[in-house]
């Protein structure tokens, strides 16, 4: 059974940084693209970063240079670095995988950037 579990969020001032971690369990972790997405109240859900199993990263525009997403395969776990933060960044930040031609969610944690 596929699980993803996410945590790091928080409530930070903006200029602040945040780490969320994404630990997965019941995949081949190493062979695994994983995502984070993220949801504000009101708003589309957002492809926000991608790490392919090969290490490939790849970022929406509005976090390039202030993100970044990293693996470690010893603790089948994803992060998602977040520096520079904006109000706008506020969300719920969900961790996506696909495996076995289904789609997998953790249950989102929370990010909040006071101004």
């Amino acid at each position: 059974q596929v699980h993803l579990v996410e945590s790091g969020g928080g409530l930070v001032q903006a200029g602040g940084s945040l780490r969320l971690s994404c630990a997965a369990s019941g995949i081949t972790f190493r062979l695994a693209s994983i995502n984070w997405y993220r949801q504000a109240p009101g708003k589309q859900r957002e492809l926000v970063a991608t790490i392919t199993n090969s290490g490939a990263t790849n970022y929406v525009d509005s976090v390039k240079g202030r993100f970044t997403i990293s693996r470690d395969s010893t603790r089948n776990t994803v992060y998602l670095q977040m520096n520079s933060l904006k109000p706008e960044d506020a969300a719920v930040y969900l961790c996506n995988c696909r495996w076995g031609q289904r789609d997998y969610w953790g249950q989102g944690t929370r990010v909040t950037v006071s101004s």
